[in-house]
């Protein structure tokens, strides 16, 4: 049953986000639907990948988002002689302590801004596993928690561009979402010009939020309802994955459990305590298309995992209205609600 101190925590939510998805706007123009998927992305506990062309304002937004909110923040700067031990730290010898003393790297931070992710070896990649899944990181046989709350905001060229190398798969399937900026609209290329013309706007930012509020907020979205048949539907859609004739690869079941959790937080920013399989179908294609691999043939053919995903959205039914204890809930949205106050 959804209590008045919940209903309060949703209600601080709306209104913490919206001042976050200001100060963000107020920096990256004309593309709403990107700053809001950020920050679904942050209250749903995730990892974002930014991937889009250079100059389009992937690493601006990443830093507008990071500015934002009033917490630690650090910049890594993915380079081919870039280490691991650069990532998540070193053990160094204390003389006068004779003994090891852990010097902690970038990734001990509360938002961590990777830019140009994939210009660093598969070795130093590979150094992001583990903080990215479970938020610790094991140096010498020895485990160090990260803060909370915690996220890495990593952006990458496509990688037909030189100098690139792809992110594996097992890292891929790591970040919650993938994210295309995109060129801007005319008018808000030209917004851009008078804005970006003479100062840089990120040097004004101010946070707008503190990071225990975040931490609030993440707690509130963890009590958002997700119906059976909304879980259902997000089962089915990462399952049609793994039969498509078009993947070679189909998405995981962390995928599904991504997929359940964004659900979780759009649903928060949108005022609702319950998600809807709106929630599920909006975020299908952000948060599944860039963990699968299209077939050679698909390749050919010029058929994206995009692509794909959408048709999967389009002959994958949509659950009906739950029914709860016999009584018919109508075609009622409120119904998936509805369902868990009765229970």
């Amino acid at each position: 049953m959804t209590t008045y101190d919940e209903r309060a925590s949703l209600t601080d939510l709306t209104a913490t986000v919206e001042r976050v998805r200001s100060s963000v706007e107020g920096v990256i123009e004309g593309k709403p639907e990107v700053v809001r998927l950020s920050l679904t992305v942050l209250l749903a506990e995730g990892h974002l990948l930014i991937e889009d062309v250079p100059g389009v304002g992937k690493t601006m937004l990443a830093k507008a988002l990071a500015k934002s909110i009033d917490c630690s923040v650090r910049r890594i700067q993915f380079t081919p002689d870039l280490l691991p031990s650069d990532i998540t730290g070193v053990s160094i010898w204390d003389q006068q302590r004779r003994d090891f003393e852990f010097k902690p790297g970038a990734i001990f931070s509360q938002i961590v801004i990777g830019d140009e992710i994939n210009r660093a070896s598969p070795k130093t990649q590979s150094a992001l596993l583990e903080s990215l899944e479970e938020r610790q990181v094991t140096i010498d046989g020895q485990t160090y928690e990260l803060p909370s709350p915690f996220m890495v905001v990593a952006t990458q060229n496509p990688v037909e561009m030189e100098g690139t190398y792809p992110l594996p798969e097992a890292q891929r399937d790591r970040f919650m979402a993938r994210v295309s900026i995109g060129y801007p609209s005319p008018e808000a290329e030209l917004q851009m010009l008078d804005v970006h013309g003479g100062v840089n706007p990120l040097d004004d930012l101010q946070p707008v939020a503190h990071a225990h509020e975040i931490v609030k907020l993440i707690d509130a979205v963890r009590g958002v309802h997700v119906a059976d048949a909304v879980r259902r539907y997000a089962v089915d859609l990462v399952t049609a994955t793994r039969t498509h004739p078009d993947l070679r690869l189909g998405a995981s079941p962390r995928a599904t459990l991504h997929l359940v959790r964004a659900a979780r937080a759009t649903a928060a920013l949108s005022g609702r305590d319950y998600a809807l399989p709106d929630d599920v179908q909006s975020l299908a294609v952000a948060v599944l298309a860039h963990r699968l691999l299209p077939t050679a043939q698909a390749q050919l053919n010029r058929r994206t995992a995009e692509q794909v995903v959408e048709e999967i959205i389009q002959h994958t039914p949509v659950p009906a209205t739950p029914q709860t204890h016999g009584y018919g809930l109508g075609h009622d949205p409120q119904a998936y609600g509805q369902q868990s106050r009765r229970l």
